[in-house]
């Protein structure tokens, strides 16, 4: 029997499925929100480039130490409530923060511990949304709701920086950070109300354990899956060279097109990216163009890291915009393909134990990026960096995807048929 054609945004039609999508956007957005308000105030107040550092440090490194842990609570636990959990966390931080402002207390260390704690929220996250997306739409359509995730999230980036200044502008800090409270309400109360829980679909007999040997067990069981690997290096990869490297980058980047740090032309600079991860995930939701495969992972990857490379080295403003614009494209698909490949992958009883690994290198190694911009942007410029970095994760992509093309068969796998009935 010939395989069924997904609909085209078949999780935006799903009625459970798509107020979490809404919920997620907001709540990415606010994430966003806090990042504008609070980095400005903590610059205008310490002025510190080192506590500028630990902004990026803490929000990233707690995906690298935590990801796998947290994705065994998510296999161990109603899905729900991990995800409540991590919302309320993010809520008191925003809160924390406005008190802080308010009394005019704030310290150093206040801002190192609720920036950390910031960090563990996102990490806590990450796996149990991923589980809620399979339980929502199950395998079939998965990779719409990847997809659509992946799109709402970078809408909720793309949205936040100018949500954030407006409330600012209209409330102050102190009034802009109590507010951005509320955008994580919609999804923690949805969560409070829908029946899916992460685990309805998966028939499991027992509850795994959370542990260090449960999470060793699923790295060696990860180890002996070629394609998984080349997902997670892909990744990794991508994390590590590109991860916040093009933001770090950013303002250098712009006065050597002409478009200075500040106004209207950096600002375009600034947004296409973002537009671009928006607009490709609606183009390839719409078109069904890309199927979840190694191969097409490996070919966005290398679409990513080839755009990012030609807006380095171009002196053209015409031909920046562009750059980044498709580099948003492919960097949207290559992610959403890899969470959808290592989702279909994975077994029931440890489905959040993997993802826990792929977001360990998707998220966790993005603190390594700014080590590359910073020390190689000493030897070779930030422009001679970024390319650098772009050609390094071309190469290992590459790489990558001729390590995955013959992968180890094990039991309880994923067939060939099932993959092709959907994306």
């Amino acid at each position: 029997m010939a395989p069924t054609a997904a609909r085209r945004f078949a999780a935006l039609r799903n009625r459970d499925c798509r107020p979490y999508l809404i919920g997620v956007g907001l709540a990415m957005m606010a994430d966003n929100i806090e990042h504008v308000i609070t980095y400005w105030v903590l610059w205008q107040r310490f002025h510190s480039p080192t506590l500028a550092g630990f902004q990026v440090i803490s929000h990233w490194v707690p995906f690298l130490l935590l990801s796998v842990w947290f994705g065994a609570l998510a296999d161990r636990f109603d899905c729900r409530r991990v995800i409540q959990a991590s919302q309320v966390l993010f809520m008191t931080v925003s809160a924390a923060w406005g008190v802080l402002f308010l009394t005019g207390t704030l310290q150093t260390w206040h801002a190192c511990v609720l920036l950390v704690l910031h960090g563990c929220a996102g990490a806590m996250w990450g796996p149990a949304e991923q589980l809620m997306l399979h339980d929502f739409v199950g395998p079939e359509e998965l990779p719409s709701a990847v997809r659509l995730n992946a799109t709402f999230r970078s809408l909720g980036v793309l949205c936040g920086p100018v949500i954030g200044s407006g409330l600012m502008l209209l409330l102050g800090t102190t009034g802009g950070i109590f507010a951005n409270v509320a955008f994580y309400l919609p999804l923690t109360t949805f969560l409070a109300v829908t029946r899916f829980t992460g685990h309805s679909r998966s028939h499991r007999s027992a509850r795994p354990a959370v542990s260090v040997y449960s999470s060793l067990r699923v790295l060696r069981r990860v180890g002996t899956d070629r394609t998984l690997i080349s997902m997670i290096i892909l990744a990794g990869l991508a994390s590590f060279f590109l991860g916040t490297a093009l933001q770090a980058a950013m303002p250098d980047l712009a006065e050597g097109l002409g478009a200075g740090s500040s106004g209207f032309a950096y600002g375009v600079l600034l947004f296409a990216a973002g537009a671009g991860g928006v607009v490709g995930g609606l183009l390839l939701e719409s078109t069904h163009w890309l199927r979840p495969t190694v191969p097409t992972a490996v070919v966005m990857t290398v679409a990513f890291a080839l755009s990012t490379c030609a807006f380095a080295l171009t002196t053209s403003y015409l031909v920046a915009v562009p750059m980044l614009f498709v580099g948003g494209v492919a960097s949207l698909a290559s992610t959403s393909i890899g969470q959808t490949v290592v989702q279909l992958r994975a077994g029931d009883a440890d489905r959040g134990q993997v993802v826990g690994v792929y977001n360990m290198a998707a998220n966790g190694l993005r603190f390594g990026s700014g080590l590359v911009v910073g020390v190689l942007g000493q030897l070779v410029g930030l422009h001679g960096a970024l390319a650098t970095s772009s050609a390094a994760l071309a190469v290992g992509a590459l790489t990558a995807g001729l390590y995955g093309r013959r992968p180890a068969s094990r039991p309880g796998e994923v067939p060939a048929t099932a993959a092709s009935k959907v994306g």
